[in-house]
């Protein structure tokens, strides 16, 4: 029997006492298969921010590894939550009691991953979120089994708005996408403008999905604004970006475009005449280096597109999920996540690596810029970098963290 388990700072003192029958203790794996599960958005907004091309990058680790862990089969199942919390916590819920599965990854939508962590929690299993980037997954509501790997609202605000700053973009319009995200976003970016002595000129809430941002960009560009952030993602960031360009914002010079959460596959949708000098923060660039490129081109093989920081983030967590449980000799969730946490990842997705106490995957990104279609020499030559961003200056400093899990100094 699986027993429900409410989370708070004297949760975290007595998880080493929760039992849970029926589950795998010390040396053991549960049922004879490590099952992992794939809460996605297959055929929604995010279906090209993460959604099939995530599916392929899973299975490409599990591949990788072997498909076998400690003598036993590596299985995946799949699902789509439709960007719907209670169809991704009844989906969860039923792989956890039904399915046996160990872990659930990906997670795109911010309210969803914060549902998801919660019942992993719950049930003692293991929630890693990859395409979710409110930084509340490791922040207030942070448990001891979820686990936050690719970047988070703090690391872009922190990456991309202060080297905008530095720069002399110091008036600001903002655009969020009106859920989790994006108020959070508008909330950090607000913040880092302000603290820098900044000025937010104006800002808007467009709903998820949204199909005309035509009022939403004359508002920026009255606004006169150095700088136009875009706090959304997916079908949204490239829908947005097509308005810009449809009002001469990208060609007046006037004004500077920054996406807050945008990808490879975003740029490759709207083009480079559209996305032409847009700023962004990444961990990941296929064509960072030749072991960057090596694996990209594995993937390229498959899809039949490149794959964005999303993808390349659940291939990683994946493998460094397996190694955890064959490090510990079990696919206990707390056993596999003490070896999460001890494990350094080096790999070509992050180097140096690590899981802090709060989930939190702390690891180097990058500030890049979007290259002039004159600029770019062959197929998905997108980016150039401007800077590498410290691990130090992405991550929400342990004494701001309202995460009980880390201990403050």
């Amino acid at each position: 029997m699986k027993h429900r388990i409410p989370f708070g700072a004297a949760a975290v003192l007595s998880t080493a006492m929760v039992a849970n029958f029926g589950y795998a203790q010390s040396g053991k794996i549960s049922d004879d298969v490590v099952k992992l599960g794939v809460l996605t958005d297959l055929s929604g907004n995010y279906s090209e921010f993460s959604g099939p091309g995530t599916v392929t990058a899973v299975k490409m680790a599990i591949e990788d590894f072997g498909g076998k862990v400690l003598g036993k089969p590596i299985e995946v199942v799949v699902a789509d939550h439709l960007n719907k919390t209670d169809t991704a916590s009844t989906k969860a819920r039923e792989w956890f009691d039904t399915q046996k599965v160990d872990a659930v990854i990906d997670l795109t939508n911010s309210a969803i991953a914060i549902a998801v962590s919660k019942l992993a929690y719950e049930k003692n299993r293991i929630a890693i979120v990859n395409a979710a980037m409110t930084e509340k997954v490791t922040n207030e509501e942070c448990t001891p089994n979820t686990v936050h790997y690719v970047a988070d609202t703090y690391a872009f605000a922190n990456g991309t708005a202060k080297a905008m700053l530095d720069q002399g973009g110091d008036t600001w319009f903002i655009l969020a996408a009106d859920y989790a995200f994006g108020t959070l976003m508008l909330d950090r970016l607000t913040g880092t403008v302000n603290a820098a002595h900044g000025k937010v000129a104006g800002s808007a809430k467009h709903p998820l999905g949204a199909a005309d941002f035509s009022s939403f960009m004359m508002q920026a560009q009255a606004s006169k604004a150095k700088v136009i952030g875009l706090a959304n993602a997916g079908v949204d960031t490239v829908n947005a970006m097509k308005s810009a360009q449809e009002f001469g914002i990208t060609k007046s010079g006037k004004q500077s475009l920054v996406g807050l959460a945008t990808t490879i596959t975003d740029v490759h949708s709207m083009g480079l005449k559209t996305a032409q000098g847009l700023i962004l923060t990444t961990p990941f660039y296929w064509d960072m280096n030749d072991e960057t490129r090596k694996w990209s081109k594995r993937y390229y093989d498959k899809m039949k597109k490149m794959p964005n920081m999303v993808h390349a983030g659940n291939y990683s967590s994946a493998m460094h999920y397996l190694q955890a449980v064959q490090a510990a000799g079990t696919d206990n969730a707390k056993d596999v996540m003490a070896k999460m946490r001890e494990l350094p990842i080096n790999d070509f997705f992050a180097k140096n690596g690590r899981i802090r106490e709060d989930g939190r995957m702390v690891h180097d990104m990058y500030l890049m810029q979007v290259k002039k279609p004159e600029e770019s020499k062959y197929p998905w030559d997108y980016y150039k970098l401007i800077k590498t961003l410290p691990a130090s200056t992405v991550t929400i400093p342990v004494e701001q963290s309202k995460c009980p899990l880390l201990k403050k100094s």
